[in-house]
């Protein structure tokens, strides 16, 4: 088949089964080298000739192509740092220089690089420009939304290489949870709020590994009290949520409290993923038997039925994970349902 045949639409698929639009791509990701991951690139250009083939909507091809491109860039900028601890931080634009959130946001930006973490903030003025003040550029990234009023980046962050600007919320909102091992939130408006809950949704149903989430009061103020009583007053009692849900985040107005929060989370636990339809919980040192057995009584509905937990080494398939090797691994039968209870096992590990 000539290239000429190629101008009627071919039928694509996933599968290795197009002829020669398979050989055109294989022949492309050979001529510019340097693919890491042929399978998935092959699919991703696959992907973008179906879209060319299904639609003729400029505006769909035009958020497509803009997605793919800011979630490269995202992926191109966090790559270098993934083996650093990251805090994303959340709060007000609109918080002045003068007050006291700001002071406690630049203080606990400085408390966290001080600590050897890196900061995520969303670029702009108000609570995340204290954030990056205190932590310091070489700390900072600055995740930057393109608004017609407000979010223009703070001096910090404006020229930094870790700087991004994003058209979409949403591709936004990925990188700041997707490269966050732990969320602290401050009192803001409808943005703050936004992204606290979104924060909380992916931990409740298990689309984000359980994570430290702090919400911090101004001390003399009551915003995140009043928020968890509308939680559990409006929520939890007409059982929209679980009551374990509400131990998904902390209140506090201390940021030593802050601080203490994040690092109890990771003084056991490093880190999970799964392996087929087991969950292995990567640990710094490993459980006694003591534990174990308090485990096994307290987290039983944890557990598939007829489910364990063990211990044991990594797993074969996690031969990708070359550096964590050696950290021993809790390896549970999850039933995938409650994942709020999750995060109060980590907190028991880390507490044995």
């Amino acid at each position: 088949m000539g290239i000429e045949d190629l101008t009627d639409r071919m039928e694509l698929h996933f599968t290795p089964t197009n002829g020669p639009a398979d050989t055109a791509i294989d022949h492309l990701m050979t001529m510019v080298g340097g693919i890491k991951q042929p399978g998935l690139v092959r699919e991703l250009i696959l992907a973008a000739l179906k879209a060319g083939q299904e639609n003729d909507e400029k505006a769909d091809l035009k958020l497509m192509n803009t997605s793919l491109k800011e979630m490269r860039f995202t992926a191109k900028i966090f790559g270098p740092y993934r083996h650093i601890r990251k805090v994303s931080v959340f709060g007000s634009a609109r918080t002045a220089p003068e007050t006291q959130a700001f002071r406690m946001a630049r203080d606990l930006g400085r408390q966290l690089a001080d600590r050897g973490y890196m900061v995520i903030t969303g670029g702009g003025p108000g609570i995340m420009q204290a954030v990056n003040e205190g932590a310091g550029a070489e700390h900072s990234f600055g995740i930057n939304i393109r608004l017609p009023f407000e979010q223009k980046p703070n001096p910090v962050v404006e020229g930094n290489p870790r700087h991004i600007n994003y058209k979409y919320f949403f591709n936004r909102k990925v990188a700041f949870l997707k490269e966050a091992d732990a969320v602290v939130v401050f009192p803001g408006g409808f943005g703050t709020l936004d992204e606290g809950m979104e924060t909380l949704t992916l931990s409740q149903t298990g689309k984000h590994a359980p994570l430290p989430v702090i919400m911090v009061d101004i001390p003399g103020s009551h915003y995140w009290q009043e928020w968890r009583r509308f939680l559990e007053d409006n929520l939890a009692s007409c059982h929209f949520i679980r009551p374990e849900d509400l131990n998904l985040f902390q209140i506090t107005d201390r940021i030593p409290d802050v601080l203490q929060a994040i690092e109890r989370f990771y003084y056991r636990y490093h880190s999970m993923r799964y392996v087929d339809s087991r969950l292995v919980i990567r640990m710094q040192t490993p459980l006694s038997d003591r534990t174990m057995q308090t485990i096994r009584q307290k987290f039983s509905d944890l557990l598939t039925p007829g489910g364990a937990f063990r211990q044991g080494p990594a797993l074969p398939q996690e031969a990708d994970d070359p550096d964590l090797a050696s950290l021993p691994r809790l390896i549970i039968d999850f039933n995938r349902t409650t994942f709020a209870r999750l995060k109060d096992l980590i907190d028991a590990i880390n507490r044995a």
